[in-house]
C-alpha cells in the first residue's frame, strides 16, 4: 500500500476514534424522556392524592410538583449534567460562577415581569369587546387570605418552573435553537396538563397555544440570563395564575376566555420575537455550553 493511501487511512481511523470519544456518554432524548416521563406520571400521582389533602386547588395544585420530582430523578442518573443545567437558577449559585450577562439582560427581566400584566390586559379588553362584560372575582371570594394564596401560587409555579425552563428548555437548546427549543417546550408544558384535553378541543387548542406561546416568551426572555432563573420563571408564571384566577375567567371551562388567553399570549410572544430580531442573537449561553451532551 502506498505510503499516502496509509497515511490516509490512519487520518481516517484517526478521526473516527476522536469522534468516538466525544460522542455524548447519553443522549440527549434519554435525559428529557426520562424527565418527560416521571414528569407525567408524578403529577397524575399528585393529583390523584390531592382531594384527601383537603387543599383546595384555588390554593394550590399538587400536580405542579410533578416536574420538580422529575428534575430529581434526572438528576440521580447525571448529577454533573443537572448541577450545571440548574447552575444559574437561584441567585448566588450565579455570583459564583462568576459569568457575566449579555447587554439587555437585565431589561428582559422587566420586561418578562410586566408581560404577564400585558397579557391579562389584553384578555380584559376582549372580553369586553365578545360579551361587554368582565367578571371579576373578589379576593374575598375565597376562604384562605389573598397572601396565602399568592405564596402558595408562587411556590406552585416555581415547582413547575424547575422542570420546565431551568432544566428542559437548556436541554433542548442544545440541540435547537431559541424560539424552537421553547415552543417545544412549550407544547410539551401544555399537553402534560392532560385533564385540559378533556374539555372541547376549542378549549384545549385555546390552552395549548397559550402555553406554546408564553413558553416562547419565556425562553427569549431568559437566554443569556445566567441568574435568578426560576425567580423570574416562577414570578412570571404566578402572575398569568393570578390574572387567571382573579380577573378573567380561564380558570373554568368556558371556551371563549380561554381562547382569548390564547391569543393575548400569542400577540405579546409576536412582539417578544419581533424585538429578539432587532437585537440580534445573544452571546452564548454558559450554562448552555457548560451541559452540552458530551459532558458529564
Amino acid at each position: 500500500m502506498p505510503e499516502q493511501t496509509k497515511a490516509r487511512v490512519r487520518a481516517r481511523a484517526g478521526a473516527h476514534e476522536q469522534g468516538r470519544r466525544r460522542a455524548p456518554r447519553t443522549p440527549w432524548a434519554a435525559e428529557a424522556g426520562v424527565f418527560l416521563a416521571v414528569a407525567f406520571v408524578a403529577a397524575g400521582m399528585c393529583g390523584a392524592l390531592q382531594p384527601a389533602t383537603g387543599i383546595p386547588p384555588e390554593v394550590v395544585q399538587l400536580t405542579q410538583v410533578g416536574p420538580a420530582v422529575a428534575v430529581a430523578a434526572a438528576a440521580l442518573l447525571w448529577p454533573g449534567r443537572i448541577r450545571g443545567r440548574l447552575a444559574g437558577t437561584l441567585p448566588t449559585r450565579a455570583r459564583t460562577a462568576g459569568a457575566a450577562e449579555p447587554a439587555g439582560a437585565a431589561g428582559r427581566r422587566a420586561a418578562l415581569l410586566l408581560t404577564p400584566v400585558l397579557i391579562t390586559a389584553l384578555c380584559v379588553c376582549g372580553g369586553l369587546l365578545t360579551s361587554g362584560s368582565l367578571p371579576v372575582t373578589s379576593p374575598r371570594a375565597f376562604a384562605h387570605p389573598l397572601a396565602l394564596v399568592v405564596a402558595a401560587q408562587f411556590l406552585g409555579a416555581c415547582a413547575e418552573e424547575i422542570g420546565w425552563r431551568c432544566h428542559l428548555q437548556p436541554l433542548l437548546r442544545t440541540r435547537f435553537g431559541p424560539v424552537t427549543a421553547s415552543a417545544l417546550v412549550g407544547v410539551l408544558w401544555g399537553l402534560w396538563h392532560v385533564p385540559v384535553f378533556a374539555q372541547e378541543p376549542a378549549y384545549a387548542a385555546g390552552f395549548l397555544l397559550a402555553t406554546t406561546a408564553m413558553s416562547v416568551i419565556l425562553g427569549l426572555a431568559l437566554e443569556g440570563v445566567r441568574s435568578n432563573r426560576l425567580l423570574l420563571a416562577g414570578g412570571f408564571h404566578t402572575l398569568i395564575n393570578l390574572g387567571m384566577l382573579y380577573v378573567t375567567d380561564e380558570t373554568t371551562a368556558a371556551t371563549e376566555p380561554m381562547l382569548l388567553l390564547g391569543a393575548a399570549s400569542l400577540a405579546a410572544a409576536v412582539l417578544w420575537i419581533a424585538a429578539a430580531r432587532r437585537t440580534g442573537r445573544a452571546a452564548p449561553d454558559e450554562i448552555i455550553v457548560a451541559t452540552a451532551p458530551g459532558t458529564r
